[in-house]
């Protein structure tokens, strides 16, 4: 009966790395409907925007739910400190992709430019690439080495969107648009690479687990 207590008060991995599995699952999903609504032809962008909001609904949800896990937990796999930090960074991560499709829309932003297209894929490829790597924590002695390598191939596009970043801006100074579309399309390549940013912050919480237990 005294086992049986403590064990339903000492929640096994599986439940915090089920509700980050789920959470980059949403990831994947908000960069996917991104992707589809710089796509999308204009009779079709709200629509699509409003994929992109209902995915952020649902990771939000997420979210709350890890929250409360690590509120009620009695003992965690990880670290407290990195179970919140990575849950806040997954959700960082999806707020951002939503926050490059709503000023698309308050901007009416008619047609996206490669480079915006570029950075997209890049936050979609990162979101694979965490995806893959989460399911791994559930035996980080014996994956180390596949977790750190997916990490550090996130870092890598990290990287490469601050490269496309500056090309971006740099052709968009010398079109020389007006500037309300300057600021709209300058605020559009800075969300989208914020969001690869957070990506790599996931990836960097991910790989501070993986030194703590290796």
């Amino acid at each position: 009966m005294i086992m049986r207590l403590l064990n339903s008060l000492m929640p096994r991995e599986e439940r915090f790395v089920d509700h980050f599995c789920e959470h980059t699952g949403r990831m994947v999903a908000a960069a996917d409907a991104l992707i589809a609504m710089m796509d999308a032809p204009l009779s079709e962008r709200e629509a699509r925007f409003k994929t992109v909001c209902a995915i952020e609904g649902e990771a939000d949800a997420v979210t709350r739910k890890t929250i409360v896990a690590l509120h009620r937990a009695f003992i965690t796999p990880f670290d407290r400190s990195d179970i919140h930090a990575l849950i806040t960074a997954l959700d960082d991560a999806v707020d951002y992709i939503e926050e490059v499709a709503q000023h698309a829309m308050l901007y009416e932003v008619e047609t996206f430019t490669p480079r915006m297209r570029e950075m997209a894929v890049t936050i979609q490829s990162s979101a694979l690439l965490l995806a893959e790597a989460m399911p791994l924590l559930r035996n980080i002695t014996k994956n180390a080495q596949h977790i750190s390598s997916l990490c550090e191939k996130v870092s890598r596009m990290e990287s490469e969107a601050d490269r496309v970043l500056r090309q971006a801006m740099s052709d968009l100074i010398r079109q020389r648009p007006d500037p309300i579309a300057f600021l709209s399309m300058k605020e559009l390549y800075e969300l989208l690479e914020a969001a690869t940013d957070c990506c790599d912050d996931v990836g960097d919480v991910i790989a501070g687990i993986v030194f703590d237990h290796v």
